[in-house]
């Protein structure tokens, strides 16, 4: 199911996981950093484990269920980002980075979920 879109939202999702993981990590050990850097890595990774889950989804219902989770995680992580630059936490260069990519896979996974629906009701 839905393969094509599949695979770039997979490397898309998988690219920014990494992004995360090295944020938090730059959180942590520069910034000293715990609390919402735990939540960004939560939300931040679970974006690509969604939608890796959707692969093996029971039908077509399940498939746009699982991406719709992945959709919410990236929303979350976006909430998360915009807070650790509005706290001084990334300087605007950084957020402006990883926010792009974030609202990319944000836009990736809305496109995809409607053209689903769409494809699911015809």
């Amino acid at each position: 199911m839905g393969k094509g879109v599949d695979s770039v939202l997979n490397v898309k999702s998988y690219t920014f996981a990494i992004r995360i993981v090295k944020l938090c990590q730059f959180l942590q050990k520069e910034r000293f950093e715990y609390v919402i850097s735990k939540q960004v890595l939560r939300s931040g990774t679970s974006i690509g484990a969604s939608i890796r889950e959707s692969e093996f989804g029971q039908s077509k219902s399940d498939f746009i269920h699982k991406l719709s989770i992945a959709l919410k995680e990236a929303n979350e992580t976006d909430y998360w980002i915009s807070l650790l630059y509005d706290t001084e936490y990334i300087d605007k260069s950084l957020y402006k980075s990883i926010q792009a990519d974030c609202n990319e896979l944000i836009s990736l996974l809305a496109a995809s979920i409607k053209t689903l629906k769409a494809n699911l009701n015809s």
